[in-house]
């Protein structure tokens, strides 16, 4: 066993290395004045950059939490390695053959190094692999997303052959001993010996921020493989799952440059999106974005204020993308960054929309991101029919928390008035939601910093307006106030519903009943109306009296008083002839604020619609507001 490391080769490999250069793997550094370079500390969160750099003198320091030393030392703090190693990982960086003093070494000595190197050895192998016979299920693999052989050189993509011990039998052959294989997850311990983890299987070659390999991901190829799809590498001394982005070794210069870095959901979409020229590509590795990955990227995107930096996710359309997605919005206050979401059209991913649809389409994708907020906001609208009154203000109510948490108040105020768009709605209503959510989420935030217990507070997202359901209280259907211009115009429109039903052609008078009314008890009546003719088309032909035993019939037992009293309310005319005019009159104005209201509520759906995602839709939704447009016009 080799001793240890000279002293003078340590000192030598010091000199020979800048420091910047090493540092700058991980950071993002940028000018700070004569003869020294800063960027965001990765010792510690923070927005504003404390940590700086001396190249002249070999040394860092960070202002804010007081971390600093050499080069060796950032080595081992970043990547948790003993001083040996790091002097190893430093010397292998710019080509120096270190020597060793005999003697006794540190006990954890070359464990880290000889992973590395079984590393290189087994990726070395994969490729090599990817070219026999027995791949051609993986190269078929490749070239059905668009792949070629250059592509798969570029990101190293091998092929595991099926069998039991080859990658095993190949690498002891070179040194390599069954624990160290082990030991570096790429065999399994038996009870007839070591066989190999990857069998049968499309590999990935996963390097950190040095390109050096430090694990691997394989897709399954055939049906007789009973492991999951994606198998990666266990946790090793080099492999943190939690802690590596794939590709990052690829998009790290350019997401420093660009300030921008994209997050997508596998090896194949990294693959697709570099290719397509959006070098800012990586993906996790078989487990969720989380706080590790966010100081990782953290660290590589200025916090200039004039270089914008954004990070933009990419998710899959399916209940598992959707959910990734609102864990992505619950943590993007924890970035020093704007962040977007990106969804491929007809929901494809990067890999599928590259290989139907090209290199621009890719690149269209990106261009067209979102806002974050804006996705959230819609995927709780989505819950929700926003072609009736009660949905409108129950989606506002859901969506209102996630407005709430914009912190900055100008962009708050403009969701504010997006999302009273989206909703039809006032923005002084969706105002006061985003306020009372905001006044709930600060006492959940001062319970939880109570020492006794508590009861729970209440959870405003999950407040929804009433049911109208089979038994309802009168709780439900509060008076109404007439003094209010809506009620009391919604109150004249229900009388000549009620007592003039045919004073209008029948779909016509349908269509006005069945626009919903904003009091709980106009609402129940107009449904009650709907629903009476839904069950009896001729049902206003039959008279006035079995008309009224219809609606009451299906009205809950509390609002029949309500019915009594608008079935007898006197009408402000004297004559037949004067009758008629009056109810005309009214429901032409009921059917002008009918039309008005969907029109409206269309224009709240075509700002919620992207025209590249769902080009059909937004044709469709276009072409009603024309048609709505022109009996508007015809009324007037």
């Amino acid at each position: 066993m080799a001793g240890k490391i000279s002293a003078k080769d340590i000192e030598a490999v010091k000199a020979r290395t800048n420091i910047a250069d090493v540092v700058g793997e991980y950071v993002a550094l940028r000018t700070g004045g004569v003869g020294s370079l800063k960027g965001l500390c990765p010792f510690h969160d923070e927005k504003s950059p404390s940590f700086n750099v001396r190249p002249s003198q070999g040394f860092y320091h960070c202002f804010g939490c007081g971390e600093g030393g050499d080069v060796y030392k950032f080595v081992q703090k970043l990547d948790n390695l003993s001083f040996t190693e790091a002097v190893e990982k430093v010397a292998g960086k710019i080509g120096f053959t270190l020597t060793y003093e005999e003697g006794a070494a540190d006990p954890s000595y070359g464990q880290r190094a000889r992973i590395l190197e079984a590393n290189a050895a087994a990726a070395a192998y994969f490729e090599a692999q990817l070219s026999t016979e027995g791949a051609a299920t993986g190269r078929d693999f490749l070239a059905g997303r668009g792949f070629d052989r250059d592509a798969a050189k570029l990101f190293g993509v091998g092929y595991a052959p099926q069998g039991w011990r080859n990658l095993s039998d190949h690498l002891t052959s070179q040194g390599f001993t069954a624990e160290e294989l082990v030991t570096a997850g790429l065999a399994s311990m038996g009870d007839k010996g070591i066989y190999d983890k990857f069998r049968g299987r499309l590999i990935w070659p996963i390097r950190d921020a040095t390109a050096a390999v430090i694990g691997f991901g394989a897709r399954k190829l055939f049906d007789d493989d009973n492991g999951p799809k994606y198998l990666n590498t266990s946790d090793t001394a080099v492999y943190h799952k939690s802690q590596v982005l794939y590709g990052l070794d690829l998009a790290k210069r350019d997401i420093s440059k660009r300030q921008q870095v994209v997050v997508v959901e596998g090896y194949t979409d990294v693959m697709a999106c570099h290719l397509a020229g959006v070098t800012t590509a990586v993906a996790t590795c078989g487990t969720a974005f989380g706080d590790d990955h966010i100081r990782i990227l953290t660290r590589l995107l200025s916090s200039e204020a004039d270089v914008p930096a954004e990070v933009i996710f990419t998710f899959d359309p399916d209940a598992a993308g959707q959910k990734a997605a609102m864990r992505a919005y619950a943590d993007s206050h924890k970035f020093n960054a704007a962040t977007y979401v990106a969804v491929g059209p007809d929901g494809l991913d990067p890999c599928d929309l590259r290989s139907s649809r090209g290199d621009e389409a890719v690149l269209a994708m990106i261009a067209a991101r979102r806002p974050l907020f804006e996705f959230a906001i819609k995927q709780k609208l989505a819950k929700f029919d926003l072609n009736t009154l009660e949905g409108q203000v129950a989606a506002a109510r859901a969506a209102a928390p996630v407005v709430a948490g914009i912190t900055d108040l100008a962009t708050r105020s403009s969701y504010v008035r997006e999302l009273a768009g989206w909703t039809n709605l006032d923005s002084n209503e969706v105002a006061n939601f985003v306020k009372t959510a905001s006044q709930f989420a600060a006492r959940d935030a001062v319970s939880k910093l109570r020492v006794e217990d508590a009861p729970p507070a209440t959870n405003f997202e999950n407040i929804e307006p009433p049911t109208l359901q089979e038994g309802a209280t009168s709780v439900q259907f509060a008076s109404v106030n007439l003094n209010d211009p809506i009620n009391r115009m919604e109150r004249t429109t229900l009388v000549v519903l009620v007592q003039l039903p045919g004073v209008m052609p029948q779909n016509v008078f349908e269509r006005i009943a069945a626009a919903g009314f904003s009091a709980p008890a106009h609402a129940e009546l107009g449904r009650a109306i709907v629903g009476a003719l839904a069950t009896n088309p001729d049902l206003i032909a039959k008279g006035q009296n079995e008309y009224l035993r219809a609606i009451a019939a299906i009205l809950p037992d509390e609002l029949a008083p309500l019915l009594r009293e608008i079935a007898v309310t006197p009408l402000p005319v004297s004559d037949q002839a004067g009758v008629a005019a009056y109810a005309e009159g009214v429901m032409m104005r009921a059917l002008d604020v009918v039309l008005n209201r969907e029109k409206n509520n269309l224009l709240a759906a075509l700002r919620r619609i992207d025209p590249s995602q769902s080009p059909a839709e937004y044709r469709e939704i276009s072409a009603q507001l024309i048609q709505i447009e022109a009996q508007r016009r015809s009324l007037r």
